[in-house]
């Protein structure tokens, strides 16, 4: 079974930025994402990178959201600025361990003033 440390979320002002962290607990492979649920809301996908470092994003995250990734420390990581109300909402971060994919528990992200 793998494990994800996740970190980074909770109240953030409107305009301001966030990062939130995944670290898996076995080397992760292939491309890693996040996706996020807004307030009653299918979950949907933020973006993801390749194993080449390559980035995805859905059109309307493009300008704001940011994947990276650190696979000697296992983890990715997701940077957001300009925050807005409606990023309000629980991310999760999806990877592949050893073949098989995995998700994170959530982070919730609340944008308010």
């Amino acid at each position: 079974q793998v494990q994800f440390v996740e970190s980074g979320g909770g109240l953030v002002q409107p305009g301001g930025s966030l990062r939130l962290s995944c670290t898996a607990s076995k080397s992760i492979d292939g491309y890693v994402g996040w996706y996020r649920e807004l307030p009653g809301k299918q979950r949907e996908l933020v973006g993801f990178i390749t194993s080449f470092g390559e980035e995805n994003y859905q059109d309307l995250m493009r300008a704001r959201f940011r994947i990276s990734r650190d696979d000697a420390k296992r983890t990715l990581y997701l940077n957001v600025n300009s925050l807005k109300p409606e990023d309000t909402a629980v991310y999760y971060c999806n990877a592949r361990v050893d073949g098989v994919r995995y998700w994170g528990k959530g982070i919730r992200v609340i944008v308010s003033s």
